[in-house]
């Protein structure tokens, strides 16, 4: 009960990031104190009421704040933030990744994603303030989930596809086709610096983290299973981190249920048992390196 009450908890956070709302303006909105709200997010007891209260003010679903089937998001701070979640309790983290598993980007690459991410927002957009502070919101989460999982070595099976590798070589770290030529050039140099990471990893890989590379495209949407200690969940997401990344549409989607958990468990299990891997993998990337144009 007390671990459900926990969950509950944070998936209100999530959501709430996700709606750029302070804990004070929920409080405010649904007529508590602001001490109840903490409550709750710290997965403390809680009136029915008041959660159906704080679901309508998010615009979510009872079933989804309390976590029954699937929870949707269809913000992209709110699912990192909720990923960010999952990772901290997880003893094990797998899945099918592209390009690359985040955290096996480097530090160099969170410059380039926030240049990404500011290069597509769109001339058109009404606020790019607002889109900005998004931005940096999400940004900082990313920053926290990286500093944890170095933190904890949280164990990670990464598949990664050929295909994907590919076109993040010949894209490069780019938010949008207009580009000047110059700077096309200067951005697939810096995927490139990635691709050669990813092969030194294959090569010598830290402890717990474990690259397959398979020669065939990968599921168009990224998917992960977070294993803890006594639960697991899937996740699935149309949000991209790499070349051309995309935080602005799309549905994002967790659940935990068994039969969900198990198709996942078997999709990667089968996707590594014919991946490349060590230096068979990292042949595969040298020779992407090779014959892509910089």
């Amino acid at each position: 009960m007390a671990e459900h009450l926990a969950e509950i908890g944070r998936r209100l956070r999530a959501y709430r990031l996700g709606k750029n709302l302070t804990v004070s303006k929920i409080a405010e909105s649904i007529g508590v104190s602001r001490a109840a709200v903490y409550r709750l997010e710290r997965g403390e007891l809680v009136k029915i009421e008041t959660l159906e209260k704080i679901s309508e003010l998010l615009e979510i679903s009872l079933p989804s704040l309390m976590g029954v089937g699937v929870e949707y998001y269809a913000n992209a701070v709110a699912f990192f933030e909720r990923m960010r979640q999952l990772e901290e309790n997880a003893v094990h983290v797998l899945g099918n990744f592209s390009p690359f598993s985040f955290l096996l980007l480097s530090d160099e690459y969170m410059g380039h994603l926030r240049t990404m991410l500011v290069e597509g927002i769109p001339d058109s957009h009404r606020d790019p303030e607002t889109a900005l502070a998004t931005i940096d919101g999400l940004l900082a989460i990313l920053h926290e989930r990286r500093r944890v999982a170095g933190t904890r070595h949280t164990p990670v099976l990464s598949i990664v596809s050929a295909p994907d590798i590919e076109r993040f070589l010949h894209s490069g770290l780019v938010g949008r086709f207009d580009l000047p030529g110059e700077v096309v050039r200067e951005r697939r140099l810096a995927a490139a610096r990635e691709v050669e990471r990813v092969a030194i990893l294959l090569e010598h890989p830290p402890i717990g983290v474990q690259i397959g590379v398979i020669e065939d495209q990968a599921p168009s949407q990224t998917f992960q299973v977070f294993e803890a200690a006594d639960s697991a969940a899937v996740t699935l997401s149309p949000y991209r981190l790499g070349d051309h990344p995309n935080i602005t549409s799309g549905i994002a989607m967790v659940t935990t249920t068994p039969e969900a958990v198990r198709l996942f468990k078997t999709t990667v299990t089968e996707q590594w048992s014919r991946a490349h891997k060590g230096e068979a993998g990292a042949r595969i990337l040298a020779a992407l390196l090779a014959r892509t144009p910089r």
